[in-house]
């Protein structure tokens, strides 16, 4: 694959990611509220959440991978696992180190979720709720990168907006009355 082909691949998959990390935040934040109907009833939304998820776990690699295979930055593996390990842009790279170990933790509490106590696996679950936010960051101080630094703004205003709505619903809705 040529140099080109993994920069923008990286940073395509990087984007898709975000999306996708936003949709899981905000079905997340839906599916407390009990959120279901007769089309989507409450398992619907926690298998799509899941399969988001799954999905946003795949582009994650693709981003990573593209990061640390191409050879327009020096990325190397420690640096996307080990925070401030890069010589390049070592606060941003570290940003996504972190988001990257917490989605670690996530997938593994969640794969072990009736093996732990619930204590546990709930405390690992919360301290997953800070990847989307350390993702956006990531996204936001690598955004001049990009020859198009606009639409990558937009992109995580518009991510930002979506988890805000949802949250702001989600505090202002009774629970009996969500629908």
């Amino acid at each position: 694959m040529s140099e080109e082909a993994l920069w923008f691949a990286g940073r395509a998959t990087g984007l898709v990611s975000l999306v996708l990390l936003t949709a899981v935040v905000v079905l997340g934040v839906l599916g407390v509220r009990r959120v279901a109907s007769a089309r989507w009833p409450r398992f619907a939304v926690g298998d799509l959440r899941r399969d988001v998820s799954l999905l946003a776990v795949v582009f994650l690699l693709v981003h990573v991978g593209a990061a640390v295979a191409g050879e327009r930055v020096d990325v190397p593996v420690a640096a996307a696992l080990l925070p401030l390990a890069s010589e390049h842009r070592p606060v941003a790279v570290g940003l996504g180190a972190v988001a990257l170990d917490l989605l670690v933790a996530v997938l593994v509490t969640g794969a072990l979720r009736t093996r732990l106590p619930h204590r546990v696996w709930r405390a690992a679950h919360w301290a997953g709720c800070a990847l989307w936010p350390v993702a956006l960051a990531h996204a936001l101080l690598l955004a001049d990168v990009d020859s198009g630094v606009l639409p990558v703004v937009l992109l995580a205003v518009l991510c930002l907006a979506a988890v805000a709505l949802s949250v702001a619903w989600r505090v202002a809705v009774p629970k009996k009355a969500a629908v």
